[in-house]
């Protein structure tokens, strides 16, 4: 792992990540993956099922034996742990539920916001290199205390056509109605449009892969996402108080999602920078995931050498990552220096690895910058607000001559006679 200065890693960067740049070659792909799936429906679904997956399919829906025969396979350790993070997640979440309001003026007057529910969303839960069953309580557990009315969620087959079952066990934990064994483009496609076997939905969260997140992209404004996520990122900021070991183990968390995640530590000391560099090099060679861990750390992994903690916080801003964590001398009083971070962890003993699975928060998190203007995935993320507007007679009276004006400027005579026609003579 490089040790850099600020201003080297700038110059490495200057083009940024190129995450969120156009790529027509995986666009076309997309795009047409998308038209086939609204022309063809399942035939097309089960048709790429085979050539991405491997996997020949005659029904796309998780029946209830699979969901038995996961029940059958889990440890009591795993419903446990599985059990107390729905607990913990359930219980954060249950705080960001917004309620309708309204409040009464003179003249009668009654002016609110109603807060509703989406009537259904879609969960994109990743397969391929690892399987996640704490995306599925992320995703279905806010959509559920939103009170949605129906929860799909799709999740590519392992290679025998059935489903990781930690991951069912999760889905059914969670409330999830049900499961579709889809994944890839085509999944975000069916969600997005229906075919003869999924219904269309009214939103769709998740993340995935660079295939996934560009269908995302397209089918927005059909249906409503939740973000456009990259590459997992963590930045940890640390002093001399911080212990090389932990920082190495939590850059190394996030470097085993994918050869693309971004792993930087950003340090005032030279001592711990070099203590931290060899630590990082032991770590990697007793890793599980050693092949995706090294080209992580050597594409995307930085040391960076700064003077001043106040320099270390400009770039953090600049860098607006998903996982920030401040592991220096009292982190609680450097908080409000931080702007743009996804999720922010304190202290030596709060590594994002806690955030992903029980600390409570979500771990669906704005990546490639965006965390500089979008927030973490939660309750809000699944309803929606109506305003409510209720004039009496005399209140509309009122304001009729200024709306008129207001109207008439614009050129807008219609609305201006919708308001004249319901004045008193």
């Amino acid at each position: 792992m490089r040790i850099v200065t600020m201003e080297q890693y700038s110059l490495e960067n200057k083009q940024g990540n190129g995450f969120q740049q156009n790529d027509f070659e995986l666009d076309k792909t997309v795009l047409g993956i998308i038209e086939t799936v609204r022309e063809q429906g399942d035939q097309a679904l089960k048709e790429y099922t085979e050539k991405f997956d491997g996997v020949s399919l005659e029904d796309l829906i998780v029946t209830p034996e699979e969901f038995e025969q996961a029940q059958k396979q889990m440890t009591e350790e795993f419903r446990t742990g599985l059990q107390k993070a729905k607990e913990r997640i359930t219980a954060f979440h249950e705080e960001q539920k917004e309620k309708s309001w309204f409040i009464q003026q003179e003249k009668g007057i009654l002016l609110g916001q109603q807060v509703t529910p989406l009537d259904s969303v879609g969960i994109y839960v990743p397969g391929g290199k690892a399987a996640y069953p704490s995306t599925v309580l992320m995703n279905a557990i806010p959509a559920k205390i939103a009170g949605v009315g129906r929860i799909a969620m799709v999740t590519p087959p392992q290679k025998d056509g059935t489903v990781n079952p930690h991951v069912l066990v999760a889905a059914q934990e969670a409330g999830v109605d049900v499961v579709y064994k889809i994944g890839g483009a085509q999944a975000i496609a069916a969600l997005a449009y229906g075919t003869e076997t999924v219904q269309k939905v009214m939103k769709i969260t998740g993340p995935g892969n660079a295939f996934v997140a560009r269908a995302k992209k397209w089918v927005f404004g059909d249906v409503a996402i939740d973000m456009i996520a990259g590459p997992s990122e963590i930045c940890v900021v640390a002093d001399d108080s911080a212990a090389p070991e932990f920082v190495a183990a939590d850059l190394l968390s996030q470097a085993e999602h994918d050869e693309r995640a971004t792993a930087i530590c950003v340090t005032t000391s030279s001592v711990f920078a070099e203590a931290l560099q060899q630590e990082v090099a032991a770590q990697i060679e007793q890793a599980d995931r050693k092949l995706i861990i090294e080209q992580s750390i050597t594409d995307n992994g930085r040391i960076i050498l700064v003077d001043t903690l106040e320099e270390a916080f400009q770039f953090v801003n600049e860098l607006a990552p998903e996982h920030l964590q401040l592991m220096v001398d009292n982190p609680m009083e450097q908080l409000p220096f931080i702007r743009n971070a996804g999720a922010i962890f304190l202290g030596n003993y709060s590594p994002e690895a806690l955030g992903d699975y029980m600390a409570g928060p979500n771990h669906t998190l704005p990546t490639s910058g965006t965390a500089a203007f979008s927030s973490p995935l939660g309750v809000y993320d699944f309803m929606k607000r109506s305003s409510i507007i209720h004039y009496t007679e005399l209140a509309l009276q009122d304001v009729a001559n200024d709306i008129i004006t207001i109207a008439n400027a614009e050129g807008l005579t219609a609305h201006a006679y919708s308001i004249q026609v319901r004045k008193a003579d």
